[in-house]
């Protein structure tokens, strides 16, 4: 099991005499980071690189912490998490995904830890679970990315991709592997002018599938396919950095997940844990969010430039509870559409 060590100067100061209340406050050691230390093992779906720039900028903060990262899509990072609970001790101290719907479930099976971080009364309340199980860290849409050099024009519905024009021209991820589809199948089946027909006519419309929303960007910006689903944030990230694709928010309106973050029950660094969800709640945590391309949760922080803001999106909605009791049962349904499992 993973042990916390305190800080030299921490050692230092309570050779001095000084309290563990007083090295916390760093009222004695005139440091903020004493008694956050150790080894922190952190699971999430964010891209490498966005994991990686989180995980640098919580260092230079908390030098004296270590964190191992374990990076997949949400449906194998949650596998790996349900393998580790079989084996008897879940290794993950932080755990950072796609939508609420996996957290609600992992709330159920009592795997989170209730923390509510101060930094939480700057988000909206909708986005932080009222026991403070979880809470949301970003605002991810999920949209139509176009190549504009196969497109003669630019779509504004979802129905771009079930019209005869786009036939063999589409892709999406697969909710098997990402948790954002997985959200994105269970509402969009639950709107009135969408449904389970919208998915069947994506299959009649030999709409393409592959693992995650990397894939789809890559097939869109190559220009292997024309349209696809996707996050907002890769689309955007991707103009800017010079592909030939634009982000189209469709007029019906778009799911949004809010890639929310939890302790895990059995952390044995918690006060760790806890600062590590403080500083990605923390005005700092969400300009970092905002430097790297996604739309920040926090209260008065902009949207990077190409990303709307939730105020200027139509929200496609769905209860959470209903989409948690029924996502296995979407997922088979899709395979049975599309013969994927």
């Amino acid at each position: 099991m993973r042990k916390l060590f305190l800080s030299a100067a921490a050692l230092a100061a309570v050779s001095a005499g000084c309290s563990q209340e007083d090295l916390q406050s760093g009222e004695a050691s005139g440091e903020e980071t004493a008694g956050v230390s150790g080894t922190l093992s952190f699971y999430t779906s964010q891209p490498d690189e966005d994991a990686q720039a989180l995980v640098t900028a919580f260092q230079e903060q908390y030098p004296e912490v270590e964190v191992e990262t374990f990076r997949s899509g949400t449906e194998e990072v949650i596998s790996k998490l349900q393998a580790e609970r079989q084996a008897g001790e879940v290794q993950a101290d932080v755990l950072l995904v796609a939508d609420a719907v996996t957290f609600e479930s992992l709330k159920e099976e009592k795997l989170l830890m209730n923390y509510t971080s101060p930094e939480a009364e700057k988000i909206p309340e909708a986005f932080v679970d009222p026991d403070g199980a979880y809470t949301g860290t970003k605002v991810m849409a999920t949209a139509l990315v176009v190549n504009t050099k196969a497109a003669k024009s630019m779509p504004d519905s979802w129905k771009a991709l079930t019209n005869e024009a786009s036939k063999g021209a589409g892709i999406m991820p697969s909710p098997f592997y990402s948790g954002a589809a997985a959200y994105n199948l269970g509402v969009i089946t639950r709107q009135e002018e969408l449904g389970w027909d919208f998915y069947k006519e994506l299959k009649a419309n030999e709409m393409g599938i592959t693992k995650g929303n990397g894939g789809v960007l890559e097939a869109v910006a190559s220009g292997e396919k024309t349209y696809g689903m996707v996050v907002d944030f890769v689309a955007a990230r991707a103009k800017q950095e010079g592909s030939p694709v634009e982000l189209v928010y469709p007029k019906e309106g778009v799911p949004v997940i809010t890639e929310p973050v939890g302790i895990m029950e059995n952390t044995d660094n918690a006060e760790t844990a806890k600062a590590f969800v403080d500083f990605i709640l923390s005005e700092e945590g969400q300009k970092l969010a905002a430097e790297i391309g996604y739309t920040p949760i926090r209260e008065g922080i902009a949207a990077p430039e190409g990303l709307k803001t939730l105020d200027e999106m139509a929200i496609l909605e769905a209860d959470t509870s209903e989409l948690l009791k029924t996502r296995e049962e979407d997922k088979q349904l899709f395979g049975d559409i599309f013969g994927q499992q």
